[in-house]
């Protein structure tokens, strides 16, 4: 067994997580980053420091999960779901049940809530937020973000629903009220059913192909049927019938 694989079978004994579902070559690369920056020699080293130090296994964590996000990423995309998707499926229902899965940082929750603010009021706006990362979780519901991360954002949304600190934008009460946040990993726990609308873009490149198929599986029969999984832009889904997907539009996803 070499080191880096030893180093899997005792991340996984100690918290759950499978590292080998993610790309081997992205993750070793990232993680020996870390260690040597950290002064260890190799990866039974980093684990033993791991063991010891709770303060490491939360950088590990905050690594190994890829917290890039903005808010109105790929803005068309999101132009798409509002005026497209979003009308569809609030024809038959007023109450969407929304998942953002992998929501980071929780711009993307946020943009859902936004959105939708266009055609619902804030009190009927639910979404259920989820990560792998605590620390990630931790910042989604503080809400605050510095200008960079706004680029994309409406300026009748940036001035409804921000408040400036400074050289950071704060999200205000009303609309963080509208975002349940939740610790979840998409390869280990399982998925809530009957969704309107799954959002999780930008983290299934970081995966094997075995985990994409099996999280893909799980998204589908998560959705109900006429449900949406809007995906990021560089992570098409090449054989969509075999989830029980039709393409609504670019990156949406509409359940069969």
């Amino acid at each position: 067994m070499t080191d880096y694989e030893e180093f899997i079978a005792n991340i996984k004994r100690k918290t759950g997580i499978d590292l080998a579902l993610y790309k081997e070559a992205q993750m070793k690369r990232r993680l020996t980053s870390l260690y040597e920056k950290r002064g260890f020699k190799s990866f039974k080293d980093f684990f033993m420091g791991i063991e010891r130090d709770q303060k490491l296994l939360d950088e590990f964590l905050d690594r190994m999960t890829i917290n890039v996000s903005e808010f109105y990423r790929n803005g068309k995309r999101w132009e798409v779901l509002q005026n497209k998707i979003l009308p569809r499926l609030l024809q038959s229902n007023k109450r969407l049940k929304i998942w953002s899965a992998a929501c980071s940082t929780g711009e993307e929750p946020y943009s859902l809530a936004m959105v939708l603010s266009n055609y619902l009021p804030l009190s009927q706006i639910s979404i259920f937020a989820t990560d792998l990362d605590e620390n990630a979780i931790a910042k989604a519901k503080a809400g605050v973000y510095p200008e960079r991360s706004l680029a994309e954002v409406p300026a009748n949304m940036k001035s409804k629903y921000f408040e400036r600190e400074g050289s950071f934008y704060k999200v205000k009460d009303e609309i963080k009220r509208t975002v349940t946040f939740r610790k979840h990993n998409l390869l280990n726990d399982s998925y809530d059913s009957n969704y309107d609308l799954i959002v999780c873009r930008n983290v299934m490149i970081y995966f094997t192909e075995e985990a994409k198929d099996q999280i893909y599986r799980n998204f589908s029969n998560s959705l109900h049927s006429g449900g949406v999984l809007f995906v990021g832009s560089t992570e098409q889904i090449f054989n969509p019938t075999r989830y029980s997907f039709d393409i609504e539009d670019t990156f949406f996803y509409k359940k069969i």
